[in-house]
């Protein structure tokens, strides 16, 4: 038989895709068969003879390829096509694969397992192996379809990571053999403005090219004028956020040519986390206040104070363009309201819903999408008042609480369970086993309370933001349940402000159902808070073994150590009780049934460029 072997493209395993092609191609050619190796992207740019000799050439055009550490250099590949055209069939590719008796398709990622080149091939009548266009597309997002045939099909343990270069090591040595390692649709790190990000050895010196074509909704071309204005503003703000802080270790930015180099005073591992939320902004521009530009797939229209914001689509966005024209977010201040919008179809999607609200509506006119809100939710202790200064007192509240009948009461079942300051999203740092350190038991919540010298309980306030209903139905339970102990909780509800102002800031309190979260995916954005001298240490954890670790985690940068030191300051917190943890609440969301492609993150962000509409 006369075989195309079709291998390369344009994905991030492209040369996965030529190593293994390679192999196939010999394989074929050593039974008999007349097989010829061919780059999806390139075609036979190399090659001078004619497109029907391939078949008779010698070692079938197989080169030597393997498989480096290194991702490939695709700007590299781009650059090297010889017409520059977008095409993603090279010369020749389609001419000769309708000579091949069939096409052999080795190609990974993007266009060879997303079904694109099998439509392809189907609207031409080319024969190829695998699967169809349809069950290649449905089946791209790895994690998604595991999810969905899980049931019904038996299926391998598995688990989604996003990752860097510099984090595989880690989770090699974490990862129980065997196992298959399968990137999915979109597990690698993707630029913005910046094309590329590269780091110098000692972690001081950061590197960004920027992506050529990019503008501003303004119709202005991004410059690296406009990127070191955008970070030196961020640095120079009088707001105390992460960022400001991320940003104050930077001692020079400059610019050559088209890139922008950053140079650190101390190395940061987490640096390049927080540099994802410098918003790029135009230098000259004055308006940004009230009609602010940036360089998203949407652009600003307009803002009505506590009643919505509109904007639109972004014709000229310099990657794939949101599918929707226009988008209209609404304020709903008052619950009810948003129920009644619900309820009359008025609204084309919902977020942050609770399962109680999600069930009022039902499922006609909307379809039910479930994440998590990446939240520790947990009975915060104020370390430093009585009883909580006493670790046993509060490690037998932990006995105390049952974290699935929580579950159960407040969301049906829905909610993540965890044991410590890390929720699920934060993949290599986050261990699940932490949700189950202090399995319900009551004898020996009774035990512990004694041997603190609290044998008869005591009573206590458990301050809740009225406004956050998922917080004050979790208080409710915890009330009845502390009560079998002995303890007497009392709920304060108040005011989100007066929460603020007495519980966050000034630590007025005994204790509070709440929820953090981090705004990047950093594990010291969640863990930073409970080392002693952080002005966010609301509960007064003071634990100079934790100090300590969490001090050498932040300062190093072998990405495989600081995981693990991370790893151990998390399972301080849940070995002396910190808190008492419960959850990374469910979230739902409602989208009408003409609606499809939300995504959900794993950061308390949300993303409609790729939602779309559907027949």
């Amino acid at each position: 038989m006369r075989i195309v072997v079709l291998a390369g493209g344009l994905s991030m395993e492209r040369n996965v895709s030529l190593s293994s092609g390679t192999r196939i191609c010999r394989a074929l050619r050593a039974r008999g068969h007349q097989a010829a190796l061919v780059d999806l992207y390139l075609g036979l740019e190399g090659y001078d003879g004619a497109p029907e000799s391939i078949f008779d050439a010698p070692d079938g055009l197989c080169g030597d390829f393997s498989v480096a550490r290194e991702e490939p250099d695709l700007d590299a590949v781009r650059a090297s096509r010889k017409d520059k055209s977008e095409n993603i069939f090279g010369k020749d590719v389609l001419r000769v694969c309708a000579m091949a008796d069939v096409v052999f398709i080795a190609l990974h990622g993007a266009c060879g397992e997303d079904g694109r080149v099998q439509a392809a091939f189907d609207l031409l009548g080319i024969p190829y192996t695998g699967s169809g266009y349809l069950g290649s597309a449905i089946a791209m997002d790895k994690d998604l379809t595991k999810r969905l045939v899980a049931p019904y099909v038996t299926t391998a343990k598995w688990r989604a990571l996003k990752y860097t270069a510099d984090e595989i090591d880690a989770i090699a040595d974490e990862t129980e053999l065997p196992c298959v390692v399968k990137p999915n649709a979109s597990g690698e790190y993707v630029p913005a403005v910046a094309s590329d990000s590269t780091v110098s050895e000692d972690g001081l010196t950061y590197t960004f090219p920027l992506r050529e074509g990019v503008l501003f909704h303004n119709g202005a071309a991004v410059t690296t004028d406009d990127v070191i204005y955008s970070f030196k503003t961020c640095a120079e703000t009088t707001v105390d956020t992460a960022l400001a802080e991320a940003l104050s270790s930077v001692k020079d930015i400059t610019a050559d040519g088209n890139t922008v180099t950053v140079t650190l005073k101390e190395a940061n591992p987490d640096f390049l986390s927080y540099v994802g939320m410098v918003y790029i902004v135009p230098a000259d521009y004055t308006d940004e206040a009230t009609a602010p530009v940036g360089t998203g797939p949407f652009k600003f229209v307009s803002r009505s104070v506590q009643e919505n914001l509109v904007v639109e689509k972004f014709a000229d966005y310099w990657g794939e363009g949101a599918s929707l024209d226009k988008v209209t977010f609404k304020i709903y201040e008052d619950a009810n309201a948003l129920m009644s919008a619900l309820s009359a179809g008025s609204v084309d999607m919902a977020v942050h819903l609770t399962i109680d609200q999600v069930d009022t509506i039902g499922t006609g006119t909307y379809k039910t999408l479930e994440g998590t809100m990446n939240l520790v939710q947990a009975l915060y202790l104020n370390n430093d008042v009585k009883p909580f200064d006493n670790e046993k007192v509060r490690q037998a509240m932990c006995y105390a609480v049952n974290v699935d009948e929580i579950l159960d009461l407040t969301s049906e079942g829905h909610g993540t369970k965890i044991g410590t300051s890390i929720y699920p999203a934060f993949t290599k740092y986050f261990d699940a086993s932490l949700a189950d350190a202090y399995p319900y038991d009551v004898d020996k919540a009774k035990q512990l309370l004694a041997d603190a010298g609290y044998a008869d309980g005591f009573s206590m306030s458990i301050t809740v933001p009225s406004n956050y209903t998922p917080h004050m139905n979790v208080a409710q339970v915890l009330v009845e349940q502390l009560a079998k102990v002995g303890i007497t909780a009392t709920i304060k509800p108040v005011e989100w402000e007066t929460w603020v102002s007495d519980t966050y800031t000034n630590r007025n309190f005994e204790s509070t159902v709440i929820g953090f979260d981090a705004a990047t995916l950093s594990a010291g954005a969640l863990l930073n808070r409970w080392m002693s001298d952080n002005d966010k240490n609301m509960i007064n954890y003071n634990n100079p073994e934790y100090d300590k670790v969490m001090q050498e985690a932040n300062a190093s940068t072998d990405d495989a150590k600081q995981t693990e030191l991370y790893k151990q300051a998390a399972a301080m917190l849940s070995e002396t009780a910190a808190n008492v943890y419960i959850q990374d609440l469910a979230d739902f969301v409602l989208l009408k049934n003409n609606l499809d492609g939300y995504q959900f993150y794993p950061l308390y962000v949300m993303d409609l460029s790729t939602v779309h509409y559907v027949q």
